[in-house]
């Protein structure tokens, strides 16, 4: 099982859509992928699934199929987590649905931190129950990678989803906020990174249940958003994006910053995903990705050509994540 999660705790730049894409055309790539909808707001969830099969999977009278249902037991302390319910979304691309009740496990996991060093076997359950709800299903559904997709925040919750992450990626906008945040999450990651590791040096002898390894391996960033105008960069967008290479490898990799400031030369840099506003509505109306889109949904004329375009950049990100995430 690889576990990659997408992370950036500035919100608004694309993060969720990215994670919808990546995971539809890493099953064009052949391969089974299961995404994990672990954002309290569960935007991907939305992408994935029609309104009325939202209704059905969050009933008002209770009793959810989403990840809220797997973790209810831990919430009301009557056991530990429960069997997750997957969504197929075609072959071999499986979804564990969000829920906005998500929030609620905010304050038991903020407790059961601290309560980890004091051996306590509750927190650990409670700590590590993303990555065994995660590690169950890739076992029933077979799947090769999941997707995290989180929230924009350096909370609890987030905590406890990276936790579960072999790498990250970073989804970044070219403007300040985005920069800020690099600078925030760098070493946010190395405190939750040793502060799991110390936590697993004290875990309790008779605790017989997967722990993930915290290893939250930096993979890279993507830059969303991408403007040119005559095959250049616009200017506004240059100023921000030059300072990318210099601020990653900085504060995400701890490393002393060098002379690159082409994004295109930065090795960290995954690659870059542009503008598709014309085609998002589309890929909205079909639930489908732009990609994917046909000429009966629209995309016809250039629309057409710039699916074709949308395909052949998805499939080198989506190529290179695959490369950077090998062992």
């Amino acid at each position: 099982m690889k576990t990659i999660a997408f992370f950036n705790n500035k919100g608004g730049v694309g993060k969720t859509t990215l994670v919808y894409h990546i995971a539809w055309m890493m099953t064009e790539l052949g391969y089974r992928v299961l995404a994990a909808d672990l954002d309290p707001q569960a935007n991907l969830s939305s992408m994935f699934l029609e309104e009325e099969r939202l209704e059905e999977l969050w009933p008002e009278e209770g009793g959810h199929k989403s990840v809220l249902a797997c973790i209810s037991p831990i919430l009301e302390g009557t056991g530990d987590i429960a069997a997750a319910h997957t969504e197929r979304i075609r072959d071999s691309l499986y979804l564990v649905p969000g829920d906005l009740g998500l929030s609620q496990f905010e304050d038991k996991l903020s407790d059961s931190w601290p309560r980890c060093l004091d051996q306590d076997p509750a927190a650990f359950r409670a700590i590590t129950a993303f990555y065994r709800i995660v590690y169950a299903v890739v076992e029933t559904v077979d799947a090769e990678i999941v997707l995290i997709d989180v929230g924009p925040n350096l909370g609890a919750i987030n905590r406890s989803a990276l936790i579960a992450a072999d790498h990250v990626i970073m989804p970044l906008a070219s403007d300040l906020y985005s920069l800020q945040g690099l600078k925030n999450l760098g070493p946010t990651l190395r405190q939750w990174r040793r502060g799991w590791k110390q936590r697993l040096d004290q875990k309790p002898e008779n605790l017989n249940i997967p722990l993930p390894s915290g290893n939250m391996s930096p993979a890279g960033y993507i830059i969303m958003q991408h403007v040119e105008r005559k095959n250049r960069p616009v200017k506004s967008y240059r100023k921000w994006v030059e300072r990318i290479p210099g601020v990653y490898r900085e504060f995400i990799l701890d490393q002393p910053r060098d002379d690159i400031s082409d994004v295109n030369n930065d090795p960290h840099c995954i690659g870059l995903v542009r503008h598709y506003q014309s085609l998002m509505p589309m890929a909205q109306e079909a639930r489908k990705p732009v990609f994917l889109l046909k000429p009966a949904d629209g995309a016809i004329g250039a629309h057409a050509q710039a699916v074709q375009k949308c395909y052949m950049d998805f499939k080198r990100i989506t190529e290179t994540i695959l490369q950077r995430t090998s062992p």
